[in-house]
């Protein structure tokens, strides 16, 4: 019957451009993937120069990352280039798991009027790809420069030049700062001799895309021990145009090619499909195969050379953590990159960038690896512990918070060279080192004030310095929302939404010093 893969094979594809003149340029960013292009909006955003370097000729193919999740969708309206996302996309908040036949587990992530952007938004990384290249089409400051290999790399004090292939032969690309957002098997890492550190596990995923015309709701569903796949783990999400996405785990004895082909995959979904009253009439659009890793750098920033996305580290699908703490790396770097380049900051904001985002590499790959242990028994024992918290499930409700994987959400940073300790006492509000919550204040959100610059959200009035954004607040329910108790008391927001400080009782001079350490000065 063949694969129908039309919905992915009608993606523009784009023609190989000639350079020609002086080759120096602010940003180099390597890799034209979702991170790359979204670093690439961070920097247009703040007003910068960068060239993508892609050495494909079209974006992505097919499903891939689908996930996007609340706080990703939070640092692309940050970066203005949201809508299209949430136009094309799907957005759900609820999720169910299975035990054999029983439903053990219903969760719903927080939603409502008070919040800005859905919980999740399902949408293959292909159509994710090609709306961030549209958007970018309209940003003077953003050239993609397809049909372009990074060949080498060489760092000086001043900057790094780059060797660049293309079809018209070979030239030198001249940055001030790059950044490598060119993937799993980065062509930079390899350049500069960097590996990535820690796990990766034996158990292997099935992808399969298959059109499908069902009234099955947005959701995310997943079986444990399923009757179409004994002793297995089955994963299914909708996507839009009728496209549905079906992940489940392969036998430890299986051969990978043979689960592969076509007739194989279709006797897997059929039998899915009957099990859980859906007629077998579809499409089959995909077939890929994933392994979960749980690997980071040590450090992200090597000289003038900054990495991100998977080229700085791998995080297992479970709980969709991988694109999103991609994201999070655009967010985090974009506006200290800016600083840096336009004097605001200094070069320490590029160290701290590592440092944070580190951090919360490894609490997504904590996370992840309890997912993966739960979705993909390692061992006998691990079996035999899934298989007893999901049988308690089936009956009793403390037994289903074991059972839950725990979605992406926003990473505090407990400690941060950016930070000062908060001043007073605090009843309500982010601490310093989360990020703002989404509170309506008129007729829109707090998030929405904050960024590109610095930000302080303080109780009525103050002075703030030069080059600071004040959103003063005199909406009761705002106010309590952020534990803003007496006139004056307020936060210091970086641009990326994190809070830098926080104080009850107003201080110039403590602004200041904050205001400096939160720049890297």
């Amino acid at each position: 019957m063949g694969l129908d893969q039309a919905v992915y094979e009608d993606l523009p594809r784009f023609p190989y451009r000639p350079v020609s003149g002086p080759q120096r340029v602010p940003v180099a960013v390597l890799g034209a993937g979702p991170v790359g292009l979204a670093l690439a909006a961070g920097l247009a955003r703040h007003g910068v120069r960068c060239v993508v370097v892609e050495p494909r000729g079209a974006v992505s193919f097919g499903s891939r990352a689908i996930c996007i999740s609340r706080r990703s969708l939070e640092i692309l309206e940050g970066f203005g280039v949201a809508a299209p996302l949430l136009r094309a996309g799907l957005p759900w908040r609820r999720g169910r798991s299975f035990w054999r036949r029983h439903q053990v587990l219903e969760f719903e992530m927080p939603d409502g009027p008070e919040q800005r952007h859905p919980p999740m938004l399902n949408l293959q990384q292909c159509f994710t790809e090609q709306l961030l290249v549209d958007a970018l089409a309209e940003r003077p400051e953003v050239e993609i420069r397809w049909h372009s290999r990074m060949l080498g790399l060489v760092q000086g004090d001043e900057g790094v030049t780059l060797r660049i292939g293309t079809p018209e032969g070979k030239y030198d690309l001249a940055a001030d700062w790059v950044v490598a957002a060119d993937g799993a098997r980065s062509p930079a890492r390899a350049a500069l001799g960097l590996s990535l550190q820690g796990n990766s596990y034996e158990g292997r995923y099935l992808i399969a895309d298959i059109r499908l015309r069902s009234g099955s709701p947005t959701e995310r569903r997943a079986w444990f021990d399923p009757p179409s796949n004994p002793g297995s783990t089955l994963l299914m999400h909708r996507q839009p145009g009728d496209i549905w996405r079906i992940d489940y785990q392969l036998g430890e004895v299986e051969d990978a090619a043979a689960a592969q082909r076509e007739e194989a995959v279709r006797a897997r979904i059929d039998a899915h499909l009957a099990a859980i009253g859906e007629p077998a009439e579809y499409d089959l659009v995909l077939i890929s195969l994933y392994r979960a890793h749980c690997l980071t750098l040590d450090a992200y920033r090597h000289g003038r050379v900054l990495f991100a996305g998977d080229a700085a580290h791998l995080v297992p699908i479970f709980g969709v953590r991988g694109l999103n703490s991609g994201f999070d790396d655009a967010g985090n770097l974009a506006w200290k990159l800016a600083a840096v380049l336009h004097g605001e900051g200094g070069e320490a904001l590029l160290d701290s960038y590592s440092e944070e985002r580190v951090y919360a590499a490894r609490e997504n790959i904590r996370a992840a690896r309890k997912s993966t242990l739960f979705m993909t028994p390692p061992t006998r024992g691990h079996a035999l512990m899934r298989e007893a918290a999901l049988s308690l499930a089936v009956s009793q409700d403390f037994a289903k918070g074991l059972v839950n994987p725990r979605q992406s959400s926003a990473i505090a940073f407990p400690r941060s060279p950016l930070q000062t300790p908060q001043q007073g006492v605090w009843t309500a509000g982010p601490a310093v080192g989360a990020t703002l919550p989404s509170l309506p204040m008129g007729a829109g959100h707090v998030q929405a004030m904050i960024g590109p610059c610095p930000a302080v959200l303080a109780a009525g009035e103050i002075e703030v310095p030069q080059g600071v954004r004040l959103v003063a607040i005199e909406e009761p329910r705002v106010l309590a929302g952020l534990g803003l108790a007496r006139p004056g008391a307020g936060y210091l927001v970086r641009p990326d939404g994190h809070v830098a400080w926080r104080w009850q009782d107003w201080d110039a001079a403590g602004l200041a010093a904050a205001l400096g350490r939160m720049m890297g000065r």
